[in-house]
């Protein structure tokens, strides 16, 4: 991750935009973060994580994953 200042990003937004897409950007306004810029492809890892864990092992066994 690398941090920049929003001054930093306007002056270089094309820059910042293709950076963005391979990892994430954190951006400071006067030594505060006021944003991230996340790839799309960790949101989407974030979530199928999250859709994971939401199950209980109750919900299926070793018999489902098989025919799978």
């Amino acid at each position: 991750m690398c941090t920049i200042t929003a001054t930093e990003l306007k002056k270089n937004l094309g820059k910042y935009m293709l950076l963005g897409q391979t990892q994430e950007i954190e951006v400071t306004n006067r030594g505060k973060v006021v944003f991230y810029i996340t790839p799309q492809k960790i949101k989407l890892m974030d979530q199928v994580e999250k859709m994971f864990g939401s199950l209980p092992s109750e919900a299926y066994d070793d018999d489902d994953i098989s025919r799978e």
